[in-house]
């Protein structure tokens, strides 16, 4: 296993008629994460894949190609493929629990309602993985959460979500550069209310 290499995993739909929706904040993170590394993603084996160097680190960065519901078969194979070990797999996706405008990093744990997530546990076969959550919020009705994480957002969520980006980009950036610790301090103290 290479100790200098990452993979970073954004979970989306990759059909056209879901770009821009709550469900692909994975892939706008880290398509944005190329962006600033001036990386292209190309076609690759069940995922679209690029790979960029970063402060002596090698960032290789996919967003999965299959159904939601199958990203966990492109996550093995590019662990497999690039020989990377799991603690270095981050898994960046968005997350109803979460207030939209928050971002929030963890070591491991479950997929919750996730069905992307919960298909890499379950293909992984564990969850010692760390994951990058961004909040979409739960603003719908009981029944419409299908509809909902497959609406856009808002243009007021919209001026919420544009920072919140970045300050993944800086967060992934972080993980790879100074770990774990130091990415997840960064991500629950950002955003925090403000006292009065």
């Amino acid at each position: 296993m290479n100790d200098k290499k990452y993979l970073i995993v954004g979970l989306g739909n990759a059909e056209q008629q879901y770009a821009g929706t709550r469900h692909n904040y994975g892939f706008e993170v880290v398509n944005a994460l190329a962006r600033s590394l001036k990386a292209s993603f190309k076609v690759g084996r069940l995922a679209y894949v690029t790979q960029a160097g970063y402060k002596g680190r090698q960032l290789v960065i996919i967003m999965p190609t299959t159904y939601m519901n199958l990203s966990g078969k492109a996550v093995k194979y590019w662990l497999n493929e690039e020989q990377i070990a799991p603690e270095h797999c981050m898994v960046v996706c968005d997350d109803l629990d979460l207030p939209v405008g928050s971002i929030r990093m963890k070591p491991k744990g479950g997929g919750g309602s996730h069905n992307g997530m919960n298909h890499i546990i379950e293909t992984l076969g564990h969850s010692n993985f760390p994951r990058l959550r961004c909040g979409i919020g739960k603003d719908f009705a009981r029944g419409y959460q299908v509809d909902y994480v497959l609406g856009r957002f808002s243009s007021e969520e919209l001026k919420v979500i544009e920072p919140c980006i970045d300050q993944a980009v800086e967060a992934l950036k972080l993980f790879a550069t100074d770990g774990l610790e130091r990415a997840m301090l960064y991500c629950n103290t950002i955003n925090k209310p403000t006292e009065e």
